[in-house]
């Protein structure tokens, strides 16, 4: 609204585009990925400590990194992306709809303009930054989990630990991103 009031709403479109796709789609998409898998990643190991399957494994000469940790890692390193996309489809079709509403800019209007606001490689930009968020996620959740001692009071200390710590990460990688990628993809 306050743009409407220089005349200047048809920018709502740049900086949805760009906000929401650089910017907001991929960190929401983190921050709830961390809290949710992240947590269960830990709590996963954890509870295989707790119950003795982390020595059984050991006895029988299976690799904890190959068989616990590197499908976690490559899983959430390939799907954070795609549910980043997924959020930030959401986000512009929010957006859009508030747009309409309150600034009367149609939907083909909006179609039509957020290619042109917004240039392909912040899309790229948005996608790579998903895939090291959840590189790191999923690592942290791993090496929280394996710190679990084999009680319940330490599985929950270390499953929070973990969300923290994976949210920490994410938001210290995404200034990170902002910073390197300050000029890049800019109209």
């Amino acid at each position: 609204m306050q743009l409407k009031t220089f005349g200047a709403e048809i920018y709502i479109i740049d900086i949805l585009g760009l906000s929401i796709i650089r910017e907001l789609g991929p960190l929401l998409a983190a921050i709830l990925v961390a809290g949710r898998s992240g947590s269960a990643m830990t709590a996963q190991i954890g509870i295989m400590r707790v119950t003795e399957e982390l020595d059984a494994l050991s006895a029988m000469g299976i690799s904890h990194s190959l068989r616990l940790i590197l499908p976690k890692v490559s899983a959430l390193t390939i799907v954070l992306p795609l549910l980043s996309a997924w959020t930030s489809a959401a986000a512009l079709i929010g957006g859009m709809f508030s747009a309409q509403t309150t600034l009367d800019i149609s939907y083909q209007q909006f179609f039509l303009r957020l290619p042109d606001a917004v240039p392909l490689v912040n899309v790229f930009i948005g996608l790579g930054k998903s895939a090291v968020f959840g590189l790191m996620i999923a690592l942290i959740a791993c090496h929280f989990g394996f710190r679990i001692k084999p009680n319940t009071e330490s599985l929950g200390n270390e499953t929070t630990n973990s969300v923290v710590a994976s949210i920490t990460v994410v938001i210290m990688n995404d200034a990170v991103f902002a910073i390197l990628f300050m000029g890049v993809g800019m109209p």
